[in-house]
């Protein structure tokens, strides 16, 4: 079998390898992480735990030049604030910025494709100018093709409306596109627990009054509370956040979700390990990429990545 090199940087619990694994197994494809990076101990912890190795930790602090070459580079990345914005200077825009340090990689390094990740908000960010800076740095200083599109977790297979804009780059123009929505959308019904201990359900006097506020329509749904305080639901569950209330999210008004049932919105296999308490856990899965978004991504690269590696011929005939 052959093997594709990638690098999970901001790796955190490790979404993007799971995701990378699964589309590598149904291409009869050995993946092989050559390195990770993480700053999160509780993530560190995690990612070692099902993985068997321990990211390294701040990636500011380490060369470029130390990295081991790779195929592919993965990253969801955090967005900071730019320093330097608008100027069209390349590198010298995004320094100060954890996307430097991937830049900087890229350059050093010359993988062949590369996946980034982030969220929905990017693409406005100081007006556009933030991504205009980061495709800027992508295309005219490191010379990759780059395509761009923000995806809904919903559409590939999780019941969650969790938007995140995600960039692709290749070193050679190909005509990749993105995958296309999964229809029905997968109802939330099918990834609650059977079996729920009682400290996941609200006191009675948070249920009492999501219950008098809002009356479901759906018999299964999560209810939620939007910017304005009103009662939302839906035969889905909107995005999780790792800083929310704990109330944030309820089942049916009723109770808030397990920590398994986080990481199974996120399409985390139930073979995951969850080590953490549940605050972290929630955390952990509030800050996850969604797996099966970015597997249906990575299946639409791979033709590419594995013909440039001469490994065309062991991959299913999935269509650029």
């Amino acid at each position: 079998m052959e093997k594709i090199k990638f690098i999970d940087l901001f790796c955190g619990i490790g979404g993007f390898r799971i995701a990378m694994d699964e589309a590598c197994r149904e291409n009869n494809i050995i993946p092989e992480c050559v390195f990770s990076s993480d700053i999160d101990k509780h993530c560190q912890d995690s990612y070692e735990n099902n993985f068997g190795h321990r990211p390294a930790g701040d990636i500011t602090k380490i060369d470029p030049k130390d990295i081991p070459d790779h195929d592919i580079l993965y990253g969801g990345f955090p967005c900071q604030p730019f320093s330097i914005i608008g100027q069209m200077k390349g590198f010298d825009d995004t320094r100060g910025t954890l996307f430097h340090n991937i830049a900087n990689i890229i350059k050093e390094k010359q993988p062949k494709a590369f996946v980034l990740e982030n969220v929905k908000q990017l693409v406005g960010h100081d007006e556009g100018k933030t991504l205009k800076v980061i495709l800027h740095t992508l295309e005219k200083e490191l010379k990759y093709t780059v395509r761009v599109a923000v995806l809904n977790a919903l559409d590939f297979g999780l019941p969650q409306k969790r938007e995140r804009i995600v960039i692709v780059g290749h070193k050679d123009p190909i005509l990749f596109s993105y995958p296309q929505p999964i229809r029905p959308f997968k109802p939330l019904e099918e990834i609650l627990e059977k079996t729920v201990d009682k400290k996941h359900y609200a006191s009675d006097y948070i249920a009492t009054k999501r219950k008098d506020r809002h009356k479901s329509s759906y018999k299964l749904s999560i209810w939620h509370e939007n910017k304005s305080g009103n009662i939302c639901s839906y035969p889905y569950s909107c995005a999780l956040r790792a800083g929310a209330s704990y109330n944030y999210l309820l089942v049916n008004g009723e109770r808030r979700l397990t920590p398994r049932e986080m990481f199974r919105l996120q399409g985390f296999p139930d073979s995951y390990k969850i080590i953490n308490v549940d605050t972290q856990a929630r955390k952990q899965a509030g800050n996850a990429v969604p797996v099966n978004m970015v597997k249906a991504v990575i299946l639409k690269l791979l033709p590419y990545v594995a013909t440039s590696l001469d490994m065309s011929p062991v991959l299913k005939d999935y269509e650029l």
